[in-house]
């Protein structure tokens, strides 16, 4: 199939403000021409509010973002990623009236309550399992089991507990690594989704390896994998990325994200490389499409979400470096609007890095690097 190519964005923001679509990083106002879902939603609205922490609390870089079946909100975000001076409560002697650092795993209502928390200031330590370094990702999946990953140096295993943060299960090994085609290990995962029609676990695997990798998701059994194009993936240098060259054959580190649609298409976010490559689940080769191609640095394809629509209409991606949420016509592959621009403020992003939607299409993101934060835009219709 024609690969779209979208090397800025296909359309402007339609408010008086707007300076127009310019080059990747351009100052935009922020704002929507078109609703998310379509049917007269109205633009996303940010929610100062979300979430409502302990007064004593404060959360890091929050590494991943997951709804949960029942809406509820689950983040993992990284306690040490928080500096001294952000930790005064936690000094010896305490230095300030604020603050500890939060848990690593928080669960919140879609209105921003606390309701439940694991872990503590060095991560969620227990018997049977490596926690990561540096948490990234989070997915709870159709039996209610949450999985993490994560992204540190030795950080080559993936954790499955229940719902309650009882450890079940362990996919490779924090410290070992055997490359892009190993059937056991893995390499710096980024991203996972599990399957609700086979239970078979997705992992966009990531960061050091170059590839998609599937296994059982219930006895971690290996089943198959693949690279770019559905090619055998290869750990070969490919070099740096360069706007206009013909795509290359690899992925480029990382391969940050996986989501798998109702009708079997499985998206994966090729970051640096600036797209989104479509398989169906054998891995087999279906579409792709460019995003904002010509961002260099850490790339523009950082997470992929579907709407909540019977039909899947949109594909939304995080875009971490230039600062915005794209929606997707997911049939055309073809961007229709974003929303978001660079900022500190509410409504605003630095390093967004995930991007979920509940069933009422609200969306909900997390922000590395000093963004720190997840946010909640409420659609109203």
């Amino acid at each position: 199939m024609e690969m779209k190519t979208l090397t800025n964005l296909v359309v402007c923001v339609g408010l008086a403000v707007a300076a127009g679509c310019g080059p990747p990083g351009d100052t935009t106002s922020g704002t929507m021409d078109s609703d998310p879902q379509g049917g007269g939603a109205a633009t996303p609205v940010a929610d100062p509010t979300w979430p409502r922490l302990p007064d004593d609390w404060l959360i890091g870089e929050v590494g991943g973002i997951a709804v949960d079946l029942d809406d509820n909100i689950w983040l993992v975000h990284r306690p040490r990623s928080l500096n001294a001076d952000e930790t005064g409560l936690m000094q010896d002697p305490p230095v300030s009236a604020c603050c500890n650092a939060a848990p690593p795993v928080l669960k919140f209502d879609t209105d921003g309550n606390l309701l439940d928390s694991w872990g503590d200031a060095n991560g969620y330590q227990g018997e049977g399992y490596e926690w990561p370094e540096t948490e990234h990702g989070i997915f709870v999946d159709h039996l209610g089991y949450v999985w993490f990953a994560g992204n540190g140096p030795d950080d080559h295993q993936v954790l499955k507990f229940s719902g309650d943060g009882t450890f079940v299960m362990q996919i490779g090994q924090a410290g070992r690594t055997e490359g892009s085609n190993s059937t056991e290990f893995l390499g710096q995962p980024a991203d996972l989704e599990v399957d609700p029609e086979t239970n078979e676990l997705y992992i966009a695997d990531g960061y050091l390896n170059k590839r998609i990798i599937v296994f059982d998701a219930e006895t971690g059994e290996y089943l198959r994998h693949w690279g770019a194009y559905g090619n055998e993936p290869s750990d070969e240098d490919t070099g740096a990325f360069e706007p206009g060259i013909e795509p290359i054959q690899q992925f480029r580190t990382p391969v940050h994200a996986v989501r798998i649609a109702n009708d079997g298409m499985v998206y994966v976010a090729d970051r640096v490389n600036n797209r989104i490559q479509v398989f169906q689940k054998d891995g087999t080769y279906v579409d792709e499409m460019l995003v904002e191609g010509n961002t260099l640095g850490a790339g523009s394809t950082w997470d992929l979400e579907l709407s909540p629509d019977d039909g899947q209409s949109d594909l939304y991606n995080a875009d971490g470096t230039n600062q915005r949420i794209h929606i997707i016509d997911r049939a055309a592959l073809e961007v229709e609007s974003y929303f978001g621009r660079r900022g500190r403020y509410s409504g605003q992003f630095h390093w967004v890095h995930n991007v979920v939607v509940d069933s009422m299409g609200n969306f909900y993101t997390a922000e590395v690097n000093t963004g720190r934060r997840a946010q909640k835009f409420a659609v109203g219709r």
